[in-house]
């Protein structure tokens, strides 16, 4: 185990990290706050509608969070090589990656979005055995497919940009659109601003619209401003079977293990769901209110995946295992005191949805079991994604990401949900103490191991 406090002395003495860090992070961060205040403000709005909207919202949303978790695959892994390439300045390799992974990320939405269009309610009833849910949320699931094509390309590009330093633009164009989604889905749902009362429709139909807009904004400003990721056909000369082999053997990792931890979640909420409405409810709640309170770590994640691969492109592998070390232990830092705030915060928060008063009391459950597990997933995300990823170590990664959640965490919720039928947030703190726990343990031995260094764009060239 490391030292928390040392590390964290050397990351305040050592100017040239935090200020490197601060420039990727704080960016990515202000992304990831106004994307998360967006929904914690969807999610509110949809809840004035009642427990069942904010399930059936909250299951359809599941099949959105999937693909989306395919394409941060896709995204992730990709960016293992532009980071890298960027570090050693290959602009040519990280187009050929690039176009690769754009490639497999449109291809995988248009599958995404071919089923929720033809089988919504199949769809829906993975999850719930829910009539009223399934019957609610299938129009909603049918409308907000149309934006995954969309979703697709600027979540590729945005990506890769930010591999390359280029961080405003995706940023600044994802918070104009997603402000828009929220001011849009205000209007739709309730009838305001002259536009038709659509109720959970409406934040589907907010959703596709500034999914389009967001996309043909970055992509002109990217073309038009001769960004890295502004492929042309030419570009992808040379991508030969050896070349396509290579991407695939360590990005196809990383889509596997994004597509197998997506339906692991999956099944979790399948778990909470069958244990009652107001439990699936609870628990979308709280964890909305979560994926706000983790911003900063996201921001530190992605931008210790992007430092730590422009260092291994560049063939400064002790700055990066120095670097890593630091990441980590600020990053268990951020999580205690985060932690600290859900457990203080929760009561008022809980006051201002209109649920009933079992949901509520679910709700404040799971939030205490989250707060006490924060630091736990703070260091996770941050081995699996910062660190190990970066250094092209995607097979441990997939391993330890994975098989402690189908192995362990899923079983116990199983047991605790329909054997022992335990309250959601006993349920929620099982999972946690066996999948988290494991995966933490198994993730700091590889970081100490230093085996997660590699350079992976060589192997291209």
């Amino acid at each position: 185990m490391i030292d928390l406090m040392l590390m964290l002395r050397e990351f305040f003495t050592d100017r040239k990290f935090y200020s490197v860090m601060l420039k990727v992070a704080l960016p990515i961060a202000a992304q990831s706050l106004v994307f998360n205040l967006l929904n914690a403000v969807d999610v509110l709005l949809i809840g004035q509608l009642g427990e069942t909207s904010v399930a059936a919202v909250a299951l359809s949303n599941q099949w959105t969070f999937l693909m989306n978790l395919f394409l941060f695959g896709v995204g992730s892994g990709t960016a293992i090589f532009t980071a890298q390439s960027w570090g050693r300045h290959d602009v040519p390799n990280l187009r050929r990656a690039f176009g690769i992974g754009l490639t497999v990320g449109v291809f995988g939405s248009i599958l995404f979005a071919t089923t929720a269009l033809l089988i919504p309610s199949g769809v829906l009833r993975l999850y719930t055995s829910d009539l009223n849910v399934v019957v609610l949320g299938a129009p909603y699931l049918r409308v907000v497919a149309l934006s995954y094509v969309f979703t697709a390309l600027s979540t590729v590009f945005g990506i890769t940009l930010r591999t390359t330093r280029h961080i405003k633009l995706p940023v600044t164009v994802s918070a104009c659109a997603l402000s828009l989604k929220t001011l849009l889905a205000y209007g739709l749902i309730f009838g305001s601003f002259g536009l038709p009362e659509l109720g959970i429709r409406g934040a589907a139909v907010a959703t596709v619209i500034a999914r389009a807009i967001e996309s043909v904004v970055l992509l002109s400003l990217a073309y038009r401003w001769h960004l890295p990721p502004a492929l042309v056909p030419a570009d992808m000369r040379g991508t030969n079977r050896a070349f396509i082999l290579t991407f695939a053997a360590t990005t196809v990792p990383v889509i596997l293990n994004e597509v197998i931890w997506a339906l692991g979640t999956n099944v979790y909420t399948g778990i909470y769901a069958r244990i009652g409405t107001e439990s699936v409810a609870a628990q979308n709640i709280a964890s909305t209110i979560e994926g706000v309170v983790l911003v900063p770590l996201f921001g530190v994640g992605h931008a210790c995946a992007i430092i730590l691969g422009n260092a291994i492109g560049a063939g400064d592998n002790t700055l990066a295992r120095d670097y890593s070390r630091k990441f980590l232990a600020l990053a268990i830092a951020i999580g205690l005191v985060l932690g600290t705030v859900i457990f203080g915060a929760s009561r008022f928060i809980l006051g201002a949805y209109n649920i009933s008063p079992q949901a509520a009391g679910y709700a404040r459950g799971v939030m205490m079991v989250m707060a006490f597990a924060l630091w736990l997933k703070a260091a996770n995300l941050l081995i699996v994604v910062g660190i190990l990823r970066s250094g092209g170590d995607t097979r441990f990664s997939l391993a330890i990401d994975t098989g402690p959640m189908w192995l362990i965490g899923i079983p116990l919720a199983m047991l605790g949900a329909f054997v022992l039928h335990l309250p959601v947030y006993f349920v929620v703190l099982m999972v946690i103490l066996g999948d988290e726990l494991t995966k933490f343990l198994l993730g700091m031995w590889r970081v100490r191991s230093g085996r997660w260094l590699r350079d992976v764009v060589t192997a291209l060239s």
